[in-house]
């Protein structure tokens, strides 16, 4: 594990307690890796650029598991159906206590839906345009609702019922929602999916220690902790993500 702090543009220092001086140049070039002394062990490179430090790392970055990325979406589709629901009772009958309603079988059906959605976005991504995927989207959303609306109906369970919109199918889906769903799916791979599948986990973050915190507990005394992982350099965050860009 490295950490390095940026003491300025122009020079940096790795946690083997040695100079090692970068030069400016883009972030591309090659040439902008630090070479080490040849009689020390060779760490991580690190490159400088305003403002932060680079750590290259041969380790490979570790990608959120599908039970992790699962519950991400999950608590999305969870809390966009209470605002949603809260911001129809508003508006249809002007209720100022914006009661938002929903049910735990929520959680078990954005989840596995949304997990899916991310699997057709990856595979579909380079092949059509986001609005065809969108469209593919919304249809696969209708196919799972009435899916799992006929299953919860056979016990009793089903949380919801429209067959008080016109066109309504066995009260399961509707043809109304077609705009909604459209748009929550642009939502979805726009902001949730891409930004859920950048995360990366820190396995060596400690919970609850973060920025300087961390930096100075592992041997440091600088602004922030950084380590390498994959290509790029990505800031440690206190709960142990990281993003990368």
């Amino acid at each position: 594990m490295v950490f390095a702090k940026c003491v300025n543009p122009q020079e940096a220092v790795c946690a083997n307690s040695f100079p090692c001086t970068a030069k400016s140049v883009s972030p591309l070039d090659s040439s902008s890796l630090v070479d080490q002394p040849p009689h020390l062990p060779s760490p991580p490179l690190v490159r400088a650029v305003p403002g932060m430090v680079t750590v290259v790392s041969d380790m490979p970055p570790e990608p959120l598991t599908a039970l992790s990325r699962w519950y991400l979406y999950a608590i999305h589709g969870y809390f966009c159906e209470v605002m949603f629901t809260a911001a129809w009772e508003f508006v249809v009958h002007c209720n100022w206590k914006f009661p938002g309603v929903t049910s735990v079988w929520a959680l078990f059906i954005y989840g596995t839906c949304i997990l899916i959605v991310e699997r057709m976005y990856l595979l579909l991504r380079r092949r059509c345009s986001v609005l065809l995927r969108c469209t593919i989207y919304t249809l696969w959303t209708y196919l799972w609702e009435f899916g799992t609306g006929l299953l919860l109906r056979q016990f009793d369970a089903c949380p919801w019922d429209y067959s008080g919109f016109r066109y309504n199918f066995m009260g399961l889906i509707t043809a109304e929602y077609a705009v909604p769903w459209f748009c929550a799916s642009f939502i979805v791979e726009r902001l949730v999916i891409r930004n859920t599948l950048r995360l990366r986990f820190d396995e060596g973050a400690e919970p609850g220690r973060g920025g300087e915190d961390a930096y100075a507990g592992r041997g440091g005394g600088g602004e922030g902790a950084w380590r390498g992982r994959g290509a790029r350099a990505v800031a440690t965050n206190a709960n142990g993500y990281v993003k990368v860009d």
